[in-house]
């Protein structure tokens, strides 16, 4: 049994197209249950843009079932996933994560299976991640790396039973147990100064609070060497992505194979995803700026 998809949109009908064209291209798609989360439009501006966000939604097909929770109020993307992502673990052990500018590769939900299932009694393993930066050093076929992430994801119940929300809580035993500079792949990106803007109130993200959550917990997420997401949102009108090219990818054209990957920490993958930090620091700066301003606003 495939684990179901649950798939978050909004008010992007162009975006929600191609995030669901290619995932009805993993063979696994017609034997997976798809639960769609339409949020509700924040203003009147844009409420034209989600009904026929709306209207699309109830023309999908290719997927084993369909199922469509439309907000009646906006809930904003950080309560969206939340709430969404437990209601689905509510009733299922496992999920799958999507939101509507992730396009996938052909063979995503084969790897999200598969590792979902290989690693399902492993209480090191919290999460696995589609998405890998486009990095200059080779990595391995696959690795792990202390923490979460965000862009086409999965996890347990078990796993996200470690979320908390709290995200003074989250930061104040980073500085208490000093892991501020390994948290921020030491220094080379701000995760620290998100989570610091969540918690003034200049952003509202879900995902830094994932990440810290994971990571004070100690544990790892699966990645896979070459990447079999890729963020369509970095064009200027996604909540997380603007102004930071160097997170474009090529989707991956071939199986991740998982027979060797072991279960700890990858030095390797964590310098690799070090030295790409520092190599676009200027524009992670910008993008980092860009991001807060426009969680600010949802």
């Amino acid at each position: 049994m495939y684990a179901p998809i649950a798939l978050f949109v909004y008010d992007r009908l162009d975006h929600l197209k191609e995030t669901v064209e290619a995932l009805r291209k993993n063979p696994e798609a017609k034997s997976s249950d798809l639960i769609v989360f339409s949020d509700a439009s924040r203003t009147g501006k844009n409420r034209n843009r989600v009904e026929r966000v709306r209207e699309y939604i109830s023309t999908v097909s290719g997927f084993k079932s369909i199922s469509i929770n439309q907000r009646e109020s906006n809930l904003g993307l950080a309560r969206s996933i939340t709430e969404g992502v437990s209601e689905v673990l509510s009733k299922h052990e496992s999920v799958i994560v999507l939101e509507d500018d992730i396009i996938t590769s052909p063979y995503f939900l084969a790897y999200m299976n598969e590792s979902l299932v290989r690693f399902r009694d492993d209480e090191r393993v919290i999460s696995i991640h589609g998405y890998v930066y486009s990095v200059r050093q080779a990595l391995p076929e696959a690795f792990f790396i202390r923490g979460a992430d965000c862009w086409g994801w999965a996890t347990w119940r078990r796993g996200w039973n470690f979320y908390n929300p709290d995200g003074l809580a989250l930061l104040d035993e980073l500085k208490h147990r000093n892991l501020i500079e390994a948290f921020d792949f030491n220094g080379t990106y701000n995760y620290s100064g998100m989570l610091q803007a969540q918690v003034d109130g200049r952003n509202d993200s879900w995902a830094i609070r994932w990440y810290a959550s994971a990571f004070l917990a100690n544990k790892l997420t699966l990645y896979p060497g070459r990447s079999l997401a890729h963020n369509i949102g970095n064009d200027g009108t996604g909540t997380h992505c603007r102004g930071w090219a160097s997170i474009d990818v090529e989707l991956s054209k071939t199986r991740i194979d998982l027979s060797a990957v072991k279960v700890e920490p990858s030095e390797e993958a964590y310098l690799v995803f070090e030295n790409f930090f520092r190599y676009n620091r200027r524009s992670i700066v910008k993008w980092i700026t860009n991001l807060a301003g426009k969680l600010k606003q949802l």
